[in-house]
């Protein structure tokens, strides 16, 4: 999601007329306006334009990037302190042999066609999404059954402590009204909204849903524009935007009448290293497997040891966010005896001397047995960000022998160099599943999961263990260890697999006149996930546009 969709039909009601070379208010031909209960956005990560429409089983509001999805309910949602907290759902409860999850709902809910939402929506719902062919990962789920009208019941091929995610994040929809075809364009749910225009590749319209079950919000209007994060800035230089998604390198800039709101998303970036010597062996699509440089713990080590993370934060990301050491370290499941003392490069040059990576030749970069420290560092091209934090992480990297070629590429040549050599990507791991995509030996597949192609038999049954929890507080426990147990583990303290670099903030210019409430911890890119608690306010007294 977030590409625009090349189309400029206008959609509203399952119909198509006209077309427009403009953003457009709803029956206007004027571009979209401001009221005070109105709210005009551009925030790509949260309502970039869904190219399938607004389906949450095609991918709207869950996938890549999770987020509340307005039109329809989800069975739970996320606290302002980032627990998980009901929504249609009232209670639930696991099997002791954690194949079997039990579901209560409310019986008050209504769609908006007037249709009553049950157990039996919930569960095609979800039976829906197996074979979805979406970014919805509902693999491990065998069957959903409705009890009676308030209560349903999950079957699991296996246990799994991270299915909370998944009721987390589907919007549920009517099992009476729903066409593949159709139900993208014309959306019916529960939620706090409804579709009323959707002008295709510009911007969509929602309403309040007057017969929202729960808190309704205090805009009964937003209009969601579809720009990118440059034009979105001219926006709201112009003012006719309330709140915008911008570009790390506008945060210094300051426009008359907005204030800069910085979200944190533990968006972990970091380099991906391939695990493994070079043998010649391929994947399975034919891709090379193996670097004798990153395969080298103590390259690896003296990496995270000898790089100034505290610097790139600052010299890169102007401060707007944090060092990163796991990947999760933002989140209640990271181990903090996992990370390690960093920016200390003499120590670095110590672990690669000891381990025999000299430079003998003294021409600024160390080799051992013939093989040269250096490797290829993959970045996606048209990312100023990555750009940015590849280029201070090679520079640093030459301060301690070791050569890093940069490679701005497009994700394509990535995922087939991935294996061969380092990538800096861009992690946020909300679901605890991601950590075990990210590091057991079985789930390598030629995109972004366990791009090292890391196997480490002991992290394995961490992961395992932890996965296969039916209670969260022993999956936590398992998820930590996982990090390091004090000898092992994915993390820098361990075999520091990445070398983790910062977490990046999302970024907004929002209204002086907005009260966006308390945001969801750690939630940075699902902006739109307490609606319920914005409202205008009277800023009479401070600076006006």
């Amino acid at each position: 999601m977030g590409h625009p969709i090349s189309s400029s039909s206008h959609v509203s009601d399952g119909s198509i007329s006209g077309s427009s070379d403009k953003l457009v208010s709803e029956n206007s031909d004027e571009p979209a306006s401001k009221g005070s209960d109105e709210l005009v956005v551009n925030v790509n990560s949260h309502t970039g334009e869904p190219k399938t429409g607004f389906d949450p089983l095609m991918g709207w509001g869950c996938g890549h990037v999770n987020f509340e999805p307005l039109i329809q309910s989800t069975l739970f949602k996320s606290a302002d302190d980032g627990n998980i907290i009901n929504d249609l759902a009232t209670n639930y409860s696991v099997s002791s042999d954690g194949n079997t999850w039990t579901v209560y709902i409310r019986d008050d809910v209504r769609f908006t066609n007037g249709e009553n939402l049950t157990a039996e929506d919930v569960a095609f719902t979800f039976n829906t999404a197996i074979g979805s062919n979406s970014e919805l990962d509902m693999s491990n789920l065998e069957k959903a059954t409705a009890i009676n009208n308030t209560a349903v019941e999950f079957k699991l091929k296996e246990p799994q402590s991270s299915f909370i995610w998944r009721l987390r994040y589907v919007g549920i929809v009517p099992e009476h009204a729903y066409k593949k075809e159709t139900y993208g364009a014309n959306p019916i749910g529960s939620g706090p909204y409804k579709l009323v225009e959707w002008d295709k590749g510009q911007q969509a319209i929602l309403g309040l849903n007057e017969n929202y079950y729960g808190k309704k919000p205090y805009f009964k209007k937003i209009t969601m524009l579809f720009l990118d994060k440059d034009t979105a800035f001219a926006a709201v230089k112009s003012g006719d935007v309330d709140i915008a998604e911008i570009e790390i390198s506008h945060a210094n800039q300051t426009v008359d009448g907005y204030k800069l709101v910085d979200l944190p998303a533990a968006r972990a970036q970091g380099l991906s290293f391939p695990m493994q010597y070079y043998t010649g062996k391929k994947s399975l699509q034919g891709d090379p497997i193996g670097n004798n440089v990153t395969a080298d713990i103590t390259v690896r080590k003296a990496l995270n040891i000898g790089i100034d993370r505290k610097a790139l934060l600052d010299g890169v990301i102007y401060g707007k966010g944090s060092v990163e050491y796991t990947g999760v370290d933002q989140r209640d499941f990271w181990n903090p005896e996992a990370k390690i003392n960093d920016s200390n490069p003499e120590e670095a040059k110590k672990i690669l001397e000891n381990a025999g990576w000299k430079d003998t030749d003294s021409d600024g970069i160390r080799e051992k047995n013939g093989t040269e420290a250096e490797f290829k560092l993959y970045y996606s091209a048209t990312d100023q960000t990555r750009q940015a934090l590849s280029v201070a992480v090679s520079e640093q990297a030459k301060e301690l022998g070791i050569k890093i070629d940069l490679v701005g590429a497009s994700w394509d040549e990535i995922y087939a160099n991935q294996y061969s050599s380092a990538v800096l990507y861009a992690y946020s791991s909300i679901d605890t599943f991601n950590l075990y995509q990210q590091y057991h030996s079985k789930e390598a597949d030629d995109t972004y999961r366990n791009p090292g192609l890391y196997n480490n038999s002991i992290v394995d049954g961490y992961l395992e263990t932890a996965l296969r929890s039916t209670d969260q507080d022993q999956a936590t426990k398992y998820w930590k260890l996982a990090a390091y147990d004090g000898n092992t583990g994915f993390g820098p303290a361990g075999d520091a697999t990445w070398l983790w670099l910062v977490t990046i903030d999302y970024l907004y210019m929002a209204d002086e006149t907005l009260d966006m409430g308390t945001p969801q911890r750690n939630a940075g890119a699902d902006v739109l996930g307490n609606i319920y608690e914005w409202k205008r306010i009277d800023t009479a007294s401070s600076t006006s546009k």
